[in-house]
This record gives structure tokens, sequence and C-alpha cells, in this order.
């Protein structure tokens, strides 16, 4: 059962139960402690989750100021070789360096190297087999000069260099046969023929001092377009290593560089990207490398993008080892000789929550703080609020057994001390009234017998002038029955009329007329504002009037709805009444018929049953609303063939509503009319009333209802329908 199924009694049972009440100190202090509790948890969780993406905003800015760096270095570092290629090509281009000339080409590339000492080894290979270069690769002798030439009998001989360029010593000296067309050629100087502008090759090693680079190689072509060598320029990528150590990264981040099958370039942890494997210097994978984070993280990003070659822009991304978080940037980056890279930023989140996890720390305690403070005030508070209001309560409590002599300390509190004077003014004044009590009850109980009497004596003459008003009505409502047209003067030859009233009210506002004057036929019918005998009056007096113009033969609409008017407007104003009346009247003769007056729409039906609507509010004015309307009244004439005829309503009818309040509608009466038109006036009406006693079913009539229907015949054609007289319902 749901609580607005329970009775009184059973609410008051209800709400009477003990374990529905708890005390005003409860009250207040539980309401307290959820709002503190919810303030401090509230600011505890925002705390946390604000150091949360503090964090991640943080590692972000890291690792892309991380990347931002680690770019920047690789674009400066790698585009060196290339200028050089440029600046010795165009050294060879205007003769400043003889590609025959050995001697000159040793020293030129020796001074270069000391022009770039991140420069590995600048040198060029000829078609023929011959090689020059300078560099410092081998520990401890600086920069050296090799040669393959006739005068080192096509070996590889490489040269110690004093500090002026003079060569010294050979170092050593390697058998390598001399290249001529057909045989096999070095990858480096292949790879520069085969691009055939300016390029890198892949990544090599050399075992002998363990270490890996990548050389920058451009052809050397002749102005006949004939390939002369290949000039190229070696970078160490250890150098990148050291950069990526050097960064400024988190305490155990990472920042890795590698090729796209996942070969590492360079890191920044302390596990090299080759060594010794077998007594060969290898290139360590990112996913094999001995450094967990570097692997897990490559294996991250092979799991999520398939291989690494699927990752075509930067991304961002974390992951978790052992219940750890990690967050990682990876950035696509490429340059225009060939390179593409990807460089991987990989930090900790634990690197950034130490302070987070102690600010939070503290944040948790202060809370906690607050949190008992709080409820020590809110208690004190309460009890302080309480009491006076406890004291109160207990000599309410007192009262009500019956002991009135109560007396309520002063509070310190305004309200509090307010309720006490107030509470103590009531208990002096309640004592008092029981003392007098007895002598006021005898003095009421006189007073209510002397009013009895002045009821039982108005209830007298109430029911005097009910009768009396029950009988004028009756006079009024037999007095409009009696003027309306009877069934006799529906009566008329070529004519086939049928009507209907019923009022809302004992005394109805409607009215409608039928009146035959030397062959002219005027119908009128109109509609009184609001109900009762002031309506029903001024219904009789506009009945009165129109016979009254039609038996003086008034025929002019102009003329005679105006004296209508007048004589309505006069009347109401005698009886200072607010009553009008909407009126149509129309003249029958000979198959035409004229309109004029101001009322509800008027109903042409053609012999077919075709309906035709015709707007009167153009035609006339509302009657006794002013005391002069001749300049609204027109009027407009209508033939009407047999079989044609005209249906006149009030707006009881349309405006007529259901249960639901939808309203009947003047659109439902036509098409009912339309629908029964071949019928008898006196069957069309009935099948109207009956339409809309249907729509109203079980709802009040809050209207008068008319309705009046008349159809053109043959004349002398027996009247079929059953002519009605007007019914007052």
């Amino acid at each position: 059962m749901s609580y607005s199924e329970l009775t009184p009694i059973a609410v008051t049972s209800f709400m009477n139960n003990s374990y529905l009440k708890f005390r005003l100190h409860t009250a207040l202090i539980v309401p307290f402690i959820l709002q503190i509790v919810a303030a401090v948890g509230l600011v505890g969780y925002l705390s946390l989750r604000n150091g949360q993406e503090a964090v991640t905003d943080l590692a972000n800015q890291l690792m892309t100021q991380v990347t931002k760096r680690t770019e920047q270095q690789l674009n400066d570092y790698l585009s060196m070789p290339h200028r050089i290629n440029q600046i010795n090509i165009d050294a060879i281009e205007t003769g400043l360096l003889n590609l025959d000339n050995f001697d000159r080409a040793g020293r030129y590339f020796w001074k270069q190297m000391q022009a770039f000492n991140n420069v590995g080894f600048i040198s060029y290979g000829l078609a023929d087999g011959r090689f020059i270069g300078a560099g410092k690769y081998i520990p401890g002798e600086g920069i050296i000069i090799e040669e393959v030439s006739a005068r080192t009998n096509g070996d590889l001989a490489t040269y110690a260099v004093n500090k002026q360029g003079d060569r010294g010593k050979v170092l050593r000296r390697i058998n390598a046969k001399k290249v001529t067309p057909g045989q096999v050629a070095p990858a480096w100087y292949i790879q520069g023929v085969k691009a055939g502008k300016p390029t890198w090759t892949s990544v090599y090693s050399l075992d002998p001092i363990n270490f890996i680079a990548v050389e920058a190689v451009r052809p050397i072509y002749a102005k006949n377009g004939k390939i002369l060598g290949v000039i190229g320029v070696d970078l160490q990528l250890s150098n990148i290593t050291n950069f990526l150590r050097d960064l400024n990264i988190s305490s155990s981040g990472r920042v890795f560089v590698m090729e796209r099958d996942g070969q590492l370039i360079a890191n920044s942890s302390s596990q090299a990207s080759f060594g010794k494997v077998n007594g060969k210097t290898q290139r360590f994978s990112a996913l094999n490398i001995n450094d967990p984070l570097i692997q897990r993280t490559a294996q991250t990003l092979k799991n999520r993008f398939s291989n690494f070659q699927g990752i075509r822009e930067r991304q961002t991304l974390s992951f978790q080892i052992k219940g750890k978080s990690y967050f990682v940037l990876v950035h696509p980056w490429q340059d225009q000789f060939g390179l593409n890279w990807l460089i991987v930023t990989v930090v900790p989140e634990s690197d950034f929550m130490g302070q987070i996890n102690a600010h939070t720390r503290t944040t948790i305690g202060l809370c906690v703080v607050a949190l008992t403070i709080a409820l020590l005030i809110g208690i004190l508070t309460a009890g302080w609020i309480t009491r006076p209001i406890e004291l109160i309560t207990e000599a309410s409590e007192d009262m009500a057994d019956g002991n009135l002599k109560q007396y309520v300390k002063h509070s310190r509190l305004v309200e509090l001390d307010k309720l006490g004077k107030s509470f103590n003014r009531m208990a002096g004044q309640l004592k008092e009234l029981f003392e007098t009590l007895e002598d006021k009850v005898k003095e009421r109980t006189a007073e209510l017998a002397s009013a009895n009497d002045e009821i039982i004596s108005l209830n007298e003459r109430l029911k005097e002038d009910n009768l009396r008003m029950g009988a004028e009505l009756d006079i009024v409502r037999q007095m409009q029955q009696m003027i309306l047209p009877n069934a006799e003067e529906l009566k008329i030859e070529g004519l086939d009329i049928a009507a209907y009233m019923e009022a809302a009210e004992e005394v109805g506002g409607d009215y409608y007329d039928v009146l035959n004057t030397d062959g002219v036929v005027t119908l009128g019918i109109g509609d009184v504002t609001g109900h009762g005998l002031e309506s029903g009056i001024l219904m009789l007096m506009a009945q009165t009037a129109v016979r009254t113009l039609k038996e003086i033969r008034e025929t002019d609409p102009v003329r005679f709805l105006d004296a209508l008017n007048r004589t309505l407007y006069k009347n109401v104003q005698r009886m200072k009444s607010e009553k009008s009346l909407t009126l149509a009247i129309l003249n029958y003769s000979e198959g035409r018929v004229s309109i004029s007056g101001q009322h509800e729409e008027t109903i042409i039906v053609r012999l077919g049953g075709q309906v035709e609507r015709i707007d009167t509010m153009d035609l006339g004015f509302p009657i006794a609303l002013d005391d002069d309307i001749a300049e609204f009244i027109n009027q407009i004439s209508i033939e009407l063939q047999l079989g044609d005829g005209i249906v006149l309503y009030t707006d009881g009818i349309p405006e007529a509503q259901d249960v639901n309040k939808k309203q009947y509608g003047v659109e439902q009466m036509c098409e009912v009319i339309s629908q029964n038109w071949h019928l008898s006036a006196g069957e069309i009406k009935q099948a109207v009333i009956d339409d809309l006693r249907r729509h109203i079913g079980t709802q009040k009539v809050f209207d008068d209802i008319t309705l009046l229907v008349l159809k053109r015949t043959e004349l002398g054609v027996e009247n079929k329908s059953q002519p009605q007289a007007a019914a007052l319902v």
C-alpha cells in the first residue's frame, strides 16, 4: 500500500511511531557531520585527481621537450655530413680540389677534420679503385690519412699525421686489390652510385675498433655526366648516445632512437646500442637490449601498432610494468636524404609522484584535523542551541500535565530568547485563560444562541426568496416558450422547417423566430451573452421588437436593425445591465433569401448536400452594445433552388465539449448535415442533435443550444417532415 493510500488516522499512527523520531541534537549534529565529511572527502579527492592530472601534464611536457631537443640534435648532427659533401663537390667543380692529387686531397681532408671535430671520416673513392680520406677512429693516433693508390701498390695504407699535416709512418697496411670495372666495389660506393644523388648508407660496424656509423655519400660526375667516383662523410652514432645520456630526463626515464626494423641507433641508458658478440660488433634491437624499460616500451609499441612501420605520426600512450605506470611519446623523424627513424621517450609516473604524494598526505592530514575541530565545534554549538529548546520542551510537557505555572530562563541567542519570552507570555495567558474560562464559555454560549436564532431567521427568509425567485424564473421560462413559433407556424407552403432549442439553465439566452408576413418569411436567430433572468428578459425584448418591426412592414435591413438596436440599448441602459446579443435576420421570398446582422456563420446547403458557409462578421454589429450601429449594417442575397436550404445555429453547438474538453466544431456539424440532407428538415435536425449528444456524452452542457433547419420544396407538395415547435429543456 502506497503512502497516498493511507487514511488520515493511519498516517497519524505511522508518523507517531517512535522509530521515525529523533532528537533535535541529532538533527543538528548528523547533517553537520555529513557535510563536513563530504567536503573533506571532496577536497581530498579533487586534490588527488588534480595531482594526477598535473603529473600527466608534466610528463607530457617533459617528453615533448626531450623529443624536441633530440629532434633538433638529429637535424643538426646529421645535416653536417651532407653540407661537408656539398662543400667538397663545390671545391672539385671549381678546381680547388684535384681528384688525382692525393697528397693535396689528404691534407685538405685533414684540415676539414680539424674544423668539424664531430665527423668520423671524410673521403672519396674513384671509379678506378683509388681512395683517399682522413679521419680519427684509431685510439691514440688523432687524425690519420688513408690511401689506396698506385704508390701503395693497391693496398690500403694508414698514415700517421703530424701537427703540420705531413704524413708520417705507415701505421698499418691492408691488402686491398685494385677495384676495376667488373669487380665488386665497397658497399658505400655502390650505394652512392646507385642513388645518383646525396644519400645515406646503411648503418655499419667496424669490428676491430667496435663502433657503428653511418656515411653520407654523394656521386661525383664529370661534365659529360660520366661517374668519376663517390665522396662521403662518416658519422659515429655513439655521439648521439652521448647526447641522449646528457639530457635532463627524469631519474629513471629513457629516450632512444631506433630504425623502423627496431635496430637501435642510440639510447640514454647505461646499456650500449651495440656490442661485441662472438668477437664481432653487433647492433642490438630495442626488443632484446638488456634494458627492461626500453625492451618493454618497444614491445608495447609493436603490440599497439603491429609493427614499427605503422607509426606515421606522433603518438602518446601509457602502459604498466608490475603495477607501475609509464608514459610514452613516440615521434617519427625523417630527413630529406632517406633516414626514417623513431624517437621514443618513456618516463615512469613514480618520478613525479613523490612530491605529489607528499602533498596529498599533507592535505589528508590537514583535512582530518579540520574534520576533528569542526566536529567538536559542531557538537558544542548543537548543545548550546538545543539546551534552551529542551528546557522549553520540558516546561511544555509539565503544562500538558496540568502544571500551568512555568517559567523559562533567558538565552544568549536572540531567537531562542524571543522564543522563551513568548513561551512565558503564553504560559501566563494560558493560566489566566483557564481561570476565566468558565465565564467566557457562558458568555460564548449566549452569543451562539443569539447567532443561531439569527441564522434560523435568515434561513426562513432565504427559503421565501428562493421560492419567489423560482416562481419568477418559471414565469420567464414559460413566457419564452409561449412566444416561440409553434408547429402550425412552421408549416409554410414551399418550405420544410424544423427547430430545436435547449437552455443550459432554467432561463436561456438564445433567440430564434419564424414569421410569415405578406409572403415574406423572416428568420431570426440570436444569442444573448450569459444565461439566467436578465438574458431571458433581453431575449423576450428582442423577439417583441422583431415582431413589431415586422408588423409595421419595415423591410430595409439598416433601418430594421438600427431601430431594433436603439430600442434594446435603451432598455439595457435602464436595467443597468451589460448584456448584449448577436442577431442575424434572414428574409425569404420566392427562392431568394437576404441575410443581414452579425451572428454565427449562416450555412447554405445545396440539393446534393454541398455546404456553403457565409461569414456574417461584416453584416452587422452586436445588438445593445452601442446606441448607433447603422454604419456597420450590410446585407447579402442568395438564390435557393428546389432542394436547397439554410441551417442556423447558436455557438452552444460548435463549442459543446466532451469529457476531454474537445469541442464539437462547425466542421463536424456540416458533415452530418451534408450526409443527411436528402432527409426531411426534422430528420436532419434530429441527426445533428443525436450526433451532438453522442459527442457530449456525460459532460455537462454549459451553453444554450439552438438549431433551425429550412429546406425549399415544391409548392403544393405536402411537407413529409414532422415540424416541431421550439422546446426548452
